[in-house]
């Protein structure tokens, strides 16, 4: 399938989402929101996929907010936002739920949305001349739609001084604050992302989304019997599986798993 606004990139089992409207520094329109929704969906259902990456064309990962759709937004009622809002909320959401492995390859801005965006995928890997921030109070309004992700992300505490002042946030501090998992140089960027999807790769498929399954399920919940029960619950039924079996068999036998590409 083509879009208007991605350029999808396969290679083996990882699948490149190319945001690719580099003129404005990939922003986001109604039309990008619609292709990212669509293209997640479809990546997510091909087993053939095996990670998505998740990338942006010329000097920037994203922007944020195109500026004509921002100044549409102004002129449209509250209804007509909210239905606005909820496609951008469910294009956040259907990328931070996909089953398989997301990595965001940032480099340059990555503001508003594009910090969202980043956020909201499981693994984040940033040049170091990254450069995120919430700046949507700036414009009078709030980083809402993303806010799930970039709490999710950062924590509440920093929330509270970045959504309120809009700082800018270099890589190294988008590392200290777990916003990404490492800050590398910007000509080491593709070399740690394919280090990190090379790992991934090696791990089963059913097994990594019942992975993420799970932290959905346990994260921010105390220690309960029935999250006990639930834990016990999980790892029961998978070690029945024939991943599993293989995985185990796999490993007594010294040789990769199934899953695992040769060549």
């Amino acid at each position: 399938m083509s879009y208007e606004t991605l350029e999808i990139v396969r290679d083996g089992g990882v699948a490149t989402i190319w945001m690719n409207r580099p003129d404005v520094h990939n922003a986001f329109n109604a039309q990008l929101i619609a292709d990212l929704t669509t293209a997640c969906i479809e990546l997510d259902a091909d087993d053939a996929v095996r990670a998505v990456v998740l990338a942006g064309r010329g000097k920037s990962f994203s922007a944020g907010a195109d500026l004509n759709w921002m100044k549409a937004a102004g002129e449209a009622s509250e209804a007509e936002n909210f239905a606005d809002a909820m496609k951008l909320a469910g294009m956040l959401r259907t990328l931070a739920e996909m089953k398989k492995p997301t990595i965001a390859r940032v480099h340059g801005a990555a503001l508003g949305g594009g910090m969202g965006l980043a956020s909201a995928c499981d693994i984040c890997i940033a040049g170091d001349k990254a450069v995120f921030a919430t700046s949507e109070v700036k414009f009078g309004i709030i980083p809402s739609a993303i806010s799930p992700y970039v709490i999710r992300a950062i924590g509440e505490r920093q929330a509270y001084r970045y959504f309120q002042t809009a700082e800018r946030i270099n890589a190294t501090r988008a590392a200290e604050l777990g916003l990404a998992h490492e800050a590398v140089a910007a000509e080491a960027l593709d070399a740690k992302v394919e280090e990190v999807v090379d790992a991934l790769l090696q791990g089963g498929p059913k097994s990594q989304a019942a992975a993420k399954d799970l932290i959905r399920a346990v994260a921010n919940r105390p220690v309960s019997d029935a999250l006990v029960m639930d834990t016990a619950g999980r790892i029961a039924s998978l070690r029945a599986t024939p991943e599993a079996k293989e995985g185990l068999a796999a490993f007594l036998d010294k040789r990769p798993a199934a899953w695992i590409a040769q060549g």
